[in-house]
C-alpha cells in the first residue's frame, strides 16, 4: 500500500520511541486498562500517534468495558481496513490511512447505532482538547 508519510522503520524507530514503534509498526497490543484514553470523554480530536492525522472524534467515543479506547466510527477515510488472520482469529485491523500505522481492531459487536467497535490502543493515538 502506498501511503503520504513514508518512513524507514529505522526513522520511524528513532522518532516514536520503543513502546510507541512496537505498537504502532509492528502492530503490538497494550494490555486491557493500561492506556491513558481507556476512560478519557474530554472533547477533542484523536489523532495518529505517528504522523498527526485526525481519525477520531470524541464524540464518537464510548466505554466499551473491554480495556481499550473504543470509538463507534472514524473520520471517513482517515482510516483503512485490512483482514488480520493472526492469532487464530479472522478480524479487521485498522490502519492510518495517511501512514499505515496499526490503530487497533473494528469489530461488528458495538452497543450504538453504528454498530462498529473500533478497539483502539491508547498509544496509537494523541488527544487534542476540543478549542472554545
Amino acid at each position: 500500500m502506498s501511503y503520504k508519510i513514508n518512513k524507514t522503520e529505522e526513522e520511524w524507530k528513532a522518532e516514536l520511541g520503543l513502546e510507541r514503534y512496537k505498537i504502532l509498526r509492528q502492530k503490538g497490543t497494550e494490555f486491557p486498562h493500561s492506556g491513558k484514553y481507556n476512560l478519557t470523554f474530554d472533547k477533542g480530536t484523536y489523532s495518529c500517534g505517528a504522523c498527526g492525522e485526525p481519525l477520531f472524534e470524541s464524540d464518537s467515543k464510548f466505554d466499551a468495558h473491554c480495556g481499550w479506547p473504543s470509538f463507534d466510527e472514524s473520520i471517513p477515510g482517515k482510516v483503512e481496513y485490512i483482514k488480520d488472520a493472526t492469532h487464530g482469529m479472522v478480524r479487521t485491523e485498522i490502519l492510518c490511512a495517511n501512514c499505515g500505522s496499526h490503530l487497533g481492531h473494528v469489530f461488528d459487536d458495538g452497543p450504538t447505532k453504528t454498530g462498529q467497535r473500533y478497539c483502539v490502543n491508547s498509544l496509537s493515538v494523541d488527544f487534542k482538547d476540543e478549542q472554545i
